[in-house]
């Protein structure tokens, strides 16, 4: 650069005509090199040099859509360039030009070079995942090129999800995992093999001399961690954790002394050290040498071979692994997992701004982590899911103060609690049923919580609240609810969504300005009666325990109503016309609940929700006494 300096400034002593020459020239170069430049670092880019599959390049590139359900009507950020002296980041979300061809898979091999075209400030974020976690990836890269984070890469475990990513602008490499595009399930030996991916990449990554922040797709950022980790120059690695009992209160590291629960490797950030080095690398060879065992157990076998001493008084670090390694723990309350974000609420109690949520802790599976992002409004998904054909339904609820809040905490409560708001859920299904909506499910209230093992009610030293905002996944199945089920014999289908649907920024205007009221009343008072009449425009009173017929007379004079919501769901629904109908319906709903666990000093501890409870005279909440007992209620 100051040889060209030089040049300007020679020029600018010389004649007009020379000045010109000289400053066409110089632009040339210029312009010219950053073009070789962006075409030989360029992710897109192929090269002579290169080996070309001729299948690979003969296979038609896949639409733009990428055949990913994430919505094109998100305002995509542009990246802002770097900070004076770092290299500028090719911008996320800039699709290749739709008549261009896929480059060579070769070309997204896993380098150096590659790690260092997306790092900034010497930090690379990476993500992995196959096709099935499409969705779950670019909510995950959305949410960091809103905070303006653009050093990020995803690692793409099956060419279908490379493809699809490549198209859509994010930066992205081959693992060569060649893996299934589906979902493989928790526990599942594919889904030990994810484990050892992740464990093979950061002994990739690590020698590369970056430092590594690697996250699981089923977490999303709401804040930029980087100056957070920054503060922490020392840590050889900074991990998240399974902790549930708040240890410290503020946003300084949790006290790993009280830190009893797992390790989480969800969430972690990895300096390339000697430590470290040497840590991922046995952490490796434990997993390669024997296939059943779990990649967090094995990194947290390694690093508990020795906690402590503190590495000084104030950072949190302390040593751990080998005695070499410096170690902090991420703050419970704000680097949340599924239980201290959607249950505990910990970081609201504690007035503090959450990082990053983690979907652990939860019971629906792969479905279950999507609904829980959905409720918390932090998933993107494509504008027809806001806009579903026939409509949405949704009530609200009525709780008598009684059940939410007197008495104690106990199962006897708790299940009086549940089964009172399970109930409407049922006159509500019934309804979306009939009228071919879809049922926007209402806040969920728990007075006990859920875990995989015996509990008093809420873990104590946790600051789980009583009643407490639930889940849907704590009471219901909701991989169940989302599955197509055989309608010969569970019915037509009924489409769900999750309670803060209708308050989503990404709910569309058309759909908030379609919308009827619709106020229960009893039959033979003033202007109650079925028919579709409004009172007044926007607001129906409509008869409760009307019949299916009466539903569908009335109602189809509304099918084209975004929103239909009723003032309660108490007395509702009457009854099915169609008995069969309705013996599919029941034989659907009994499947849609799942247990609570556990009762303490009881084998097993679990309790199964039952749908059909009032049906059942003295029914009473109490685990199997038998193991024939110990079904769910169908």
């Amino acid at each position: 650069m100051g040889g060209w300096r030089n040049a300007v400034q020679e020029a600018a002593a010389s004649k007009p005509l020379f000045l010109t020459i000289y400053t066409t020239i110089i632009v040339g170069i210029v312009a010219t090199s950053f073009y070789v430049f962006s075409a030989i670092y360029s992710p897109s880019a192929s090269t002579s040099t290169q080996s070309i599959s001729t299948s690979w390049l003969s296979s038609p590139p896949l639409s733009q859509n990428g055949g990913s359900n994430f919505s094109n009507n998100i305002s995509l950020p542009t990246d802002k360039a770097s900070q004076p002296g770092s290299n500028q980041l090719k911008t996320i979300w800039q699709a290749p030009p739709s008549n261009s061809k896929m480059p060579p898979l070769e070309s997204f091999k896993l380098t150096k070079e590659l790690v260092g075209e997306r790092a900034k400030d010497n930090v690379i974020i990476v993500t992995f995942g196959n096709f099935a976690f499409m969705d779950f990836i670019l909510t995950w890269v959305k949410h960091l090129t809103d905070l303006d984070v653009s050093n990020l890469l995803v690692g793409a475990m099956d060419t279908k999800l490379l493809e699809a990513l490549y198209w859509k602008g994010v930066p992205v490499f081959d693992m060569g995992s060649h893996m299934s595009t589906i979902d493989v399930g928790w526990g599942s030996p594919t889904f030990h093999k994810m484990g050892r991916e992740k464990v093979l990449l950061i002994n990739a990554i690590l020698p590369f001399g970056y430092e590594l922040l690697m996250c699981d797709t089923d977490m999303v950022w709401l804040k930029d961690p980087l100056p957070y980790l920054a503060q922490y120059p020392d840590a050889d690695i900074l991990t998240s954790s399974d902790q549930v009992v708040p240890t410290v209160v503020d946003d300084r590291l949790a006290d790993w002394k009280q830190v009893g629960a797992a390790y989480n490797i969800g969430i972690f950030h990895w300096r390339s050290t000697e430590p470290a080095i040497k840590l991922a690398k046995e952490w490796k060879d434990m997993l390669l040498a024997d296939d059943k065992i779990w990649d967090q157990n094995g990194f947290n076998e390694l690093a508990r071979k020795q906690t402590g001493p503190a590495i000084d008084d104030d950072s949190g670090l302390f040593y751990a692994f080998d005695g070499t390694l410096k170690l902090g723990i991420l703050p419970e309350s704000i680097f949340c997992s599924g239980h201290t974000y959607f249950v505990q609420a910990m970081y609201e109690q504690l007035r503090l701004e959450p990082y990053a949520l983690h979907t652990t802790f939860q019971y629906g599976g792969t479905e279950g982590k999507r609904h829980r992002l959905r409720e918390a409004m932090v998933f993107y998904d494509p504008p027809e899911y806001y806009d579903a054909p026939g409509g949405f339904l949704s009530f609200k609820p009525s709780i008598p103060k009684s059940l939410l809040l007197d008495g104690e905490h106990n199962l006897e409560s708790h299940f009086s609690l549940i089964n009172y708001q399970m109930k409407q859920i049922r006159s509500a299904l019934a309804i979306a049923s009939l009228l071919n909506r879809t049922l926007v499910m209402p806040p969920l209230w728990c007075r006990l919580d859920r875990l995989w093992f015996s509990h008093p009610g809420v873990l104590e030293g946790s600051m789980t609240r009583q009643p407490f905002l639930c889940p849907l996944d704590h009471v219901f199945e909701v991989n169940v609810m989302l599955k197509d089920l055989p309608q010969e014999e569970f019915g037509p289908a009924i489409n769900i969504r999750e309670y803060s649907f209708l308050n989503n920024p990404l709910l569309p205007q058309q759909v908030k300005e379609s919308w009827l009221d619709v106020q229960l009343c009893q039959e033979g008072t003033e202007d109650c009666h079925a028919s579709s009449n409004t009172s007044r425009p926007g607001l129906l009173r409509f008869p409760k325990n009307s019949t299916e017929e009466m539903f569908k007379t009335v109602f189809s004079s509304f099918k084209d109503v975004k929103v239909i919501q009723f003032s309660s769901m108490q007395g509702a629904f009457y009854s099915f016309t169609d008995k069969t109908r309705e013996e599919k319906f029941t034989n659907r709903l009994k499947r849609y609940v799942g247990i609570w666990c556990c009762v303490e000093n009881h084998t097993p501890g679990h309790i199964y929700y039952d749908m059909y409870w009032d049906e059942k005279p003295g029914w009473k909440p109490a685990p199997p006494q038998t193991p024939e007992e110990d079904h769910p209620p169908f």
